[in-house]
């Protein structure tokens, strides 16, 4: 809410959801999940394990979607297995391989090094 003359301000009214099941609805006018219901919420495993003991799918994926992501992604996949990068690697403690020296160079800059 936006207030104007003579009293101005801004306040922020939230609505959440309560924790668990069922559609629980509680106002609030900041929200921090934890100390506004004073319980800890469900893990996301727990959220997804209880859906499923209730036989709701709405957050599993349908496998013909599954099916249709594989297909995007495989041929991906593929091109980088049979791809060799060249990756300049270096030892742990240095600062870095010569590589990222030119790198910068090109465009006039170094590294600060302490």
């Amino acid at each position: 809410m936006v207030r104007i003359q003579p009293e101005e301000g801004i306040s922020l009214r939230f609505f959440s959801k309560r924790p668990g099941s069922g559609m629980t609805l509680r106002r609030h006018d900041g929200l921090h999940y934890g100390t506004s219901f004073g319980e800890r919420s469900p893990s996301a495993y727990e959220t997804l394990l209880l859906d499923a003991l209730q036989g709701d799918a709405t957050l599993y994926t349908r496998q013909d979607m599954v099916e249709a992501s594989w297909a995007v992604v495989q041929p991906i996949l593929d091109v980088w297995a049979g791809t060799k990068f060249e990756f300049p690697n270096y030892a742990s403690g240095t600062w870095g391989p010569k590589e990222s020296d030119e790198m910068l160079a090109r465009r006039g800059h170094v590294w600060r090094i302490p």
